[in-house]
């Protein structure tokens, strides 16, 4: 399978969130061409700021492997990852990262810092930024449209 099925499936996951008026952010980890892991933003829902995307995704893969080593795991996430998520990420020890919009206030994959090139970490992970970059940030803007017309 490409990154864009496995990006496709995060993007179902972000319309999940969208649909529970979340901030519209899907993630699903690959491991072996399977699905291991996947969520979507509950930040709101659960009134609780550590529920993004991409820990909902890490804590099912790691249920699912029995280990806190994510290794040769792909992390499909439709928004670059913040500092928490990023941090998760190289902590988790997941092999790649494949994100579709930059998320230009908070990404730390490049947009405001490159948390996976800092020289002192002692986990690489490989990036790939841009898949389905124009329908993940499509939906990122209807989201943020609609929450400020509601707040008119």
């Amino acid at each position: 399978m490409c990154d864009m099925t496995f990006m496709q499936k995060a993007y179902e996951q972000a319309l999940k969130a969208y649909e529970n008026d979340e901030t519209p952010i899907g993630c699903v980890i690959e491991y072996e061409g399977k699905i291991i892991g996947s969520g979507y933003n509950l930040r709101n829902t659960k009134k609780n700021p550590l529920c993004h995307a991409e820990i909902a995704a890490i804590n099912e893969a790691s249920q699912y492997l029995g280990d806190w080593r994510l290794e040769g795991t792909t992390i499909y996430v439709t928004v670059e990852p913040c500092p928490m998520c990023a941090g998760a990420i190289v902590q988790a020890r997941i092999k790649r990262l494949v994100y579709g919009a930059e998320n230009k206030k908070a990404g730390c994959a490049g947009s405001v810092i490159n948390l996976f090139e800092l020289s002192g970490l002692n986990h690489r992970v490989e990036v790939t930024g841009g898949v389905m970059r124009e329908e993940t940030s499509k939906l990122m803007s209807l989201f943020f449209e609609g929450l400020r017309n509601r707040n008119l």
